[in-house]
Formats: C-alpha cells, structure tokens, sequence
C-alpha cells in the first residue's frame, strides 16, 4: 500500500484505479436494471412479474454469498473477481443478443437476471474484503463509503440514461452497454497484484469454511445483530426498487424516461448521503445513523404512496436513496470491522444474504400485494415494517462501529509435543486447570461465560467446565478440536480484541503456578488389537508454552 493510514483512499493507486473502473461497470449494471424491469412491464403489464426482476437479482445473493465468501477468505480474491467478472460479461452479452433477436420471455428475462446476480454473488465477497487489502484498515470506513458513493453516482444519471436508451434504441441497447462496462474492471483488476500475507496454515476445505464463518457469526452478538437488523431493513426497503417502475408508470403516469429519473432522484440521495456519511458518523452513534435513515426512508414510501406527481415522488425518493445509503454502508461498515481477517469475507458474505434475502422477500412481498390491493397499499405496508425495525431497535441497539485490534494475538508458533502428531491427528482434548478462591467464584464464571463464547466462536467443540469434589478452588475448563490442524487454527484466531478476558482469568487464578495446561489426544481401545495401542496414548504432550492456551 503506498498510502499511510490517515488521508482519504483515494491515495492509494490501486483502489483509485478499481474505483473509477468500477464506477463506469456501476453505470452499466444499473442501464442493464432499467432496461430488464422496463422490458418486463412490456412483455406483461403485471406488477408481481415486474417485482420478480428484482428478487431474481438479489436471491443468488442469498443462496451463493456464503459459498463465495468461504471461497474469498481462502483463494486468490483477485481471481475470484475475474472470474465473476468474465462470467457476467459472458451473461450480458448473450442477454443482449437474444433482446436484440426478439427472443426473450418473461421466465427467460428472469434467467438472464439470475445469472448475472449468480455472478455478483461471488465478485461481492471478494471485493468487499479485498477493502483491507487495498487501504490501511483505519481507512476502512472511509473506503466503504466512497464504495456505497461511486455505486450511487452512478444510480443517480445512469437510470435515466438508460431509460433514454431503452425509449430511443430499446432494452437490447441497455444489455450491450452494460456488457461492455465490465471491460474496463476486468483490466484493472487483471493488472492488479496484491500482496497477501503468507498462509501458515492449509486453506479449510469449503465445506468447513462455510460451517467455520456460519458458526462465527451466530456467536457474535454484535454481527448478528447487524444480520437480524439488516432483514427487517431489506424487507421494508424492497419496496423501493421493487415497486419503482410501478410508481413512474401508475402512480406518475410516465414512461421508460421518467423511470430513469426518478431512480436517477433515488441515486442523487444516496450520493449525499455518503458524501455527509463520514460526518455524520463522527457526530451520531451507528444506532441513530439506522434509526434516522430507516425512518427517513418509512417517511419517504409513505410521500410516495400519496401520488403526488412527479416532483413531489422524486423529492421521496430522493430521501428514500439517502436512507437507502446511509443504513446499508453502516451494516457493512459494523460487519467489516466486526470480523479478524481470516473470516472477514464470510462474515460479509452473511451480512449480505441477510440484506437480500430481506430485498428479495420485500420485493415479491410487494410486489404480490401491490397486485392484489395496489401500489400504495403495497408502500405503505413497507413503512410499517421499516418502523417497526426501527422499533426493534429499542431492544437490539446496534454497537458503536470502531475500529478493533481484530489482528492474531500472537504469531502462529506450533507446539512441541512428546507424542508425534500430524495434521489429521485427533481428536485433541485440552484442559486447562485453574486455582480460584471461594469469593472470586462469581466473577470467574461470568468470565468463562464469555470464554466459552469465544472458545466455540472460534473452533473448540464440547467446551465444559468442572470442579473437582475434592479441592473446591480447582477448576477445570476443557474442549475439544476434530484434528491437530483445527487445534493449531483455534489458537491463532484469538485477537488482541479477545486478549481482555484472559487476562481477566489469569487475575482471578491464585496458583503460586501459571494454570496448568494439558493437551491429549483421545485414542479408542475397542475394536483394536492389544499389541496395536500406542503406549502413550492418553498421555499429556509436552508444553513448553502453556501460556498460549490460557
């Protein structure tokens, strides 16, 4: 990186460059929307089908984004980025020639728009964690932003260009535009080289990944928080984008041109929005940023809903794209520096099917309800559930986002150990044995209550903690790992963010010793012959650095 850790991103060539690229690939992605929602009222005048396009865009998120994200943390990300980069090239185009041929039904419209979200399901991992390796990460949320600011510049002309182009050369135009944006990207990030940390441990196998990010989250309260805030958001604000062509076209009463604007009025919010973000952020806590955004945005569909004519429906959705903006960049923003790095792709890629599958529900929703009851109904449902996530944060308040000391505790170093071991050796079962006084009894176990949390976070399984009947100041914490290898990986994903709570054990122990520390590997005797057990199975190795367990 050759930017230091204050100033703006921008000082860094390389997230410079895949900016600008970006922003121009932004303005195609956002042509190719406007062209396949227009397209679709065309082909069927039916509010549910036009809803479709937008889940058939956002539900790859939610079924992929782990998978990607699992892939992100453990391969190349630039390769990944190329990869999805190609494949969404190769999609737009044969969308475009089929539009161009006049082959194209609602269904396989649909298909089209599946596909080109199947690939921004995995480029949207890698490329929101390949932040980090772009920027210092003091430099994060500044980048975030700038990030959630080019998306929406773009939103704010590119809509009505390419309502423009939809209305004068039709929706086979819009399609090759956004084909050709991805060139741009494709070649920055082809001459990219970023410089990653060298990998001391095999990469998991993905199945495991996905369990190891799924498993981090669920036991991480303030990410899954951020999740479960995120759904109620997505569902009330589906309706935005969902239901936008249905306002230019019913409640408006306008064409292909006016769509383009008022999604174009949506973008110039959102570009405000993060234009102020970064101010905003350090005046108001991450809490009132959601709170005051989701109710802006509540306010905004309501105004909407009323019909007020073209002006006053682009005045709402001009706050609509503020508030849009402004709660979606603070979840990722929490997320981001929510997570260490070695699980910062999945735990984004979970924030992201949260929000998307919230898009995807809200925008079928609606759409279904606006077709049974009407558009304005449909909006003002979506208030509703917009405040009542508001509401909820009464009792679910999202933490402050600041920057965390999320890097490993201590540099990987692997034990000696008396008995052989191998990556697969296992399963290994370690206890630690603490000394502690009658009246410190209290404190312990609510720091082993957090113990334990960040022992299962992190890998351990069948975390327990014992009192000897017979000495009631020993205790005695235990887990257990399936391999040697998952051992080594749950000892170096301690933070010096995670660093506070043993610290906190190690006050309350009273040994005149450090807590003893023993590492055993558990052998079966059934089923084997006598003269095939190993003599030392059973037996504690050797620890010549308990400290680091403790």
């Amino acid at each position: 990186m050759d930017a230091s850790d204050s100033g703006s991103p921008f000082r860094t060539a390389i997230f410079r460059k895949v900016w600008l690229a970006s922003l121009i690939s932004n303005f195609g992605a956002l042509i190719q929307s406007v062209g396949a929602a227009w397209l679709m009222l065309e082909i069927t005048q039916r509010a549910d089908m036009v809803a479709l396009v937008q889940t058939s865009v956002a539900l790859p998120v939610v079924l992929f984004s782990l998978i990607g994200g699992a892939m992100a943390d453990g391969l190349d990300r630039r390769r990944i980025l190329l990869a999805a980069q190609g494949f969404m090239l190769v999609v737009s185009i044969l969308l475009a020639v089929c539009a161009w041929l006049g082959w194209l039904t609602p269904w396989l419209l649909l298909a089209f728009t599946f596909l080109i979200g199947c690939g921004g399901a995995f480029n949207a991992p890698a490329w929101q964690a390949s932040v980090q390796d772009m920027v210092p990460r003091a430099q994060v949320p500044a980048a975030v932003a700038l990030n959630s600011m080019g998306f929406n510049l773009a939103r704010s002309t590119g809509p009505a260009i390419g309502g423009a182009i939809v209305a004068s050369a039709g929706a086979a135009a819009a399609f090759a535009v956004n084909a050709a944006s991805y060139l741009g990207l494709f070649a920055v990030l082809w001459r990219w080289r970023p410089e990653y940390e060298p990998r001391v441990l095999p990469r998991e196998r993905l199945g495991s990944a996905m369990a190891a990010g799924l498993r981090y989250v669920l036991l991480s309260p303030t990410i899954r928080t951020v999740l479960l805030r995120s759904v109620l958001f997505g569902v009330g604000a589906g309706a935005v984008l969902g239901l936008l062509p249905l306002i230019a076209a019913g409640l408006v009463n306008g064409g292909a041109f006016t769509y383009g604007l008022l999604l174009g009025a949506f973008g110039v919010g959102a570009v405000l929005a993060a234009l102020g973000s970064a101010r905003l952020r350090r005046r108001l806590s991450t809490e009132a940023i959601v709170r005051g955004a989701s109710i802006g945005l509540a306010l905004a569909l309501l105004v909407a809903a009323a019909g007020g004519g073209f002006t006053l429906s682009a005045m709402a959705l001009l706050t609509a794209g503020a508030g849009w903006v402004l709660a979606l960049s603070t979840f990722n923003v929490a997320v981001q520096l929510s997570a260490p790095r070695w699980v910062v792709a999945r735990a984004l890629a979970l924030y992201q099917m949260a929000a998307f599958s919230g898009l995807a529900l809200g925008s079928w929703t609606w759409g279904a309800l606006a077709e049974a009851h009407g558009v304005g109904t449909a909006l003002q449902a979506a208030a509703a559930v917009l405040l009542i996530g508001t509401a909820l944060g009464w009792l679910l308040p999202l933490e402050q986002s600041e920057p965390r000391n999320l890097d490993p505790l201590r540099p990987h170093r692997e034990p000696e150990t008396a008995v052989p071991v191998d990556a697969r050796t296992g399963p290994v079962v370690v206890s630690i044995e603490w000394i502690i006084d009658e009246a410190d009894i209290v404190p312990f176990l609510q720091a082993m209550a957090e113990r334990r949390r960040i022992r299962r976070r992190d890998g351990a399984h069948q975390w327990a903690l014992l009192r000897d009947l017979h000495d009631p100041r020993l205790w005695v914490e235990r887990y257990k790992t399936a391999t040697w290898l998952d051992y080594l990986r749950h000892r170096g994903r301690i933070t010096h963010d995670d660093a506070e709570v043993p610290e906190r054990l190690r006050a309350l122990h009273r040994g005149s010793d450090p807590p003893k520390v023993r590492r055993l590997i558990e052998r079966t005797t059934h089923r084997l012959p006598w003269s095939t057990l190993d003599s030392n199975a059973g037996e504690a190795s050797a620890l010549p650095d308990p400290a680091r367990d403790v």
